[in-house]
């Protein structure tokens, strides 16, 4: 028994290709857009490729779409200069625009739900108590690749990768980036664990006894 209904995948994929499509155009800095709405440019084929053998769980999907949407959005304004991001530093009275905050809590948040889906699936620790800690660190692990990542654009691109970058004069800010990642992929398990073992047992895989 599937646990997708099946307008949910479509209309998801849809909602994220016109974001994308919309985003491409006349975007703040066309490179920056690039190396930000990669990893939706990539991964939407690579879902679409597996859907058939390896359904995704409908929270997995929702999570998925709106992280895409989150880059997206930031791949367009670039994250210094997303609008919803000087209203929060506005109504905030914040000292920079917060919304690669916001980012970089959804790289752990989304992909610790992901994560947790593949080990549950694929892996000997179903039901294990190393599940959610194995899943946190996998999570922390992809955030510190990342800031290579930016660290290696910023020694190939120079002043050119300051908006991929979005640093915004922080010092602090790759550690900020990475302890947000860790905290949005704690927070996730803590909320949505639950859920996601009942949407995981109506997928046929059983469902998980660890966090």
């Amino acid at each position: 028994m599937t646990a997708v209904p099946r307008t949910l995948p479509p209309v998801l994929l849809a909602a994220v290709l016109l974001a994308l499509a919309l985003s491409g155009l006349q975007p703040h800095d066309r490179a920056t857009w690039l190396m930000e709405t990669c990893w939706v440019i990539v991964g939407v084929p690579v879902l679409v490729a597996v859907r058939k053998r390896f359904p995704l769980s409908p929270l997995l999907c929702c999570l998925l779409a709106a992280h895409a949407l989150v880059l997206i959005v930031g791949g367009h304004y670039t994250y210094a200069e997303v609008p919803v991001g000087h209203w929060l530093q506005d109504a905030l009275d914040l000292s920079r625009n917060p919304y690669d905050r916001v980012g970089h809590l959804m790289q752990g948040f989304v992909p610790a739900i992901l994560v947790r889906e593949l080990l549950v699936r694929t892996s000997p620790l179903r039901g294990s108590a190393w599940l959610g800690t194995l899943t946190v660190c996998a999570c922390l692990a992809f955030s510190a690749f990342f800031e290579m990542i930016e660290w290696w654009t910023a020694l190939a691109g120079g002043a050119a990768a300051d908006a991929f970058l979005a640093t915004q004069g922080d010092q602090w800010d790759t550690q900020w980036d990475m302890a947000c990642a860790l905290f949005g992929a704690v927070v996730s398990l803590l909320l949505l664990s639950r859920l996601h073992d009942r949407q995981l047992a109506r997928l046929g895989t059983g469902a998980a006894r660890g966090a």
